[in-house]
């Protein structure tokens, strides 16, 4: 028992020059131990790989069912009014943003519903704003210089970035701009419905036009802001609604249908869309201009589509920093914008 446990000591460590066949043994038995733990770990791997699928697949066909049938959570994917950016922001403080000619306050569009206001003067009255109430903002809406009701679209407040830069472009060129976030948006109360959004934007809208007087009011709706701002031009050519504005449109399964609101509108049309937006594709804006082209209610009203380059890289957010924008908007509106 003794000399044998030593003898098979010794063929493996003690005589390793032996002789050829045991180098082969050895080798064989290597061999056959690194394929048995390479099969071993390929059997592992693809056993986790074909869970990873299935829970993909699973979460694939899963999701689309829970928010098929729950209108909710689809609301909440659609809006994604949760998604408050940037996070710490005082919506009370636009001057914070650079806008220190911007009065924030708050309206009440129905009982127990307020919505937050911003209501940004054109630059050419910066200093004259300094210090002054919102009597005084009022007050200016029936200036000569010409009003935007800004329609954002989902995610982040009105004093979203991209938003609050718009904000400045527009100003410069001597617009007043009227903004709000939707209930259920920044620090408006409620919760977020496209029936309650339209409903928002119209009591706005009517709310402007109570203070500026007979000019007309543009309307700017950017991505779901447009199927909003569609639904509220639809409800308003017949009490002779002016100018329209749409930057991008929204493509999603709660209706806002723009591409049936085009042809049941009568007002001058420009949709602005860069060719590289991810969010609604580039197709989409065309295909609403070629219905609104072809619409018989557009008839004899001017309708132009303005596509912007992928070179530029505007994507979906990015469009205020075209140095072609106020000429632009001054060819479409025909008039001069003031200069500061």
């Amino acid at each position: 028992m003794k000399s044998a446990a030593i003898a098979g000591s010794s063929n493996l460590c003690m005589e390793p020059f032996r002789g050829a066949s045991d180098w082969l043994n050895l080798c064989c038995l290597g061999l056959i131990s690194v394929r048995d733990f390479t099969l071993h770990v390929g059997y592992v791997l693809m056993g986790r790989l074909k869970r990873i699928l299935l829970l993909v697949l699973g979460v694939y066909i899963t999701i689309p069912f829970i928010v098929k049938l729950c209108p909710s959570i689809q609301a909440k994917i659609v809006f994604l009014n949760f998604v408050r950016l940037p996070y710490f922001i005082d919506l009370k403080r636009p001057q914070d943003h650079g806008l220190n000619h911007t009065f924030n306050f708050y309206l009440q569009p129905e009982m127990g519903i307020n919505i937050g206001v911003w209501h940004t003067v054109p630059s050419q009255m910066w200093k004259e704003a300094q210090g002054k109430d919102r009597e005084w903002y009022d007050s200016t809406l029936k200036s000569p210089y010409p009003v935007m009701l800004y329609l954002h679209g989902n995610a982040g407040t009105r004093g979203g970035d991209h938003r609050v830069q718009l904000y400045k472009v527009l100003s410069a060129l001597g617009y007043h701009v009227v903004t709000f976030d939707y209930r259920g948006w920044g620090d408006s109360d409620g919760s977020p419905s496209e029936r309650d959004m339209t409903s928002d934007a119209l009591f706005l809208y009517q709310w402007v036009m109570e203070r500026v007087g007979s000019k007309p009011l543009n309307v700017w709706g950017h991505s779901l802001g447009t199927g909003v701002a569609t639904n509220l031009v639809r409800r308003l050519c017949n009490i002779g609604f002016e100018w329209f504005f749409i930057d991008t449109i929204s493509a999603n399964g709660i209706r806002f249908a723009s591409d049936e609101n085009v042809d049941h509108i009568s007002c001058p049309l420009l949709i602005l869309h860069a060719e590289d937006d991810s969010v609604v594709p580039f197709h989409l804006g065309k295909k609403l201009y070629n219905i609104a082209s072809q619409s018989k209610s557009l008839s004899g009203h001017k309708v132009q589509f303005i596509p912007f380059p992928v070179s530029l890289s505007y994507k979906h957010k990015l469009i205020y920093r075209s140095p072609e924008l106020p000429h632009i908007l001054s060819d479409f509106l025909g008039t001069i914008h003031p200069h500061a």
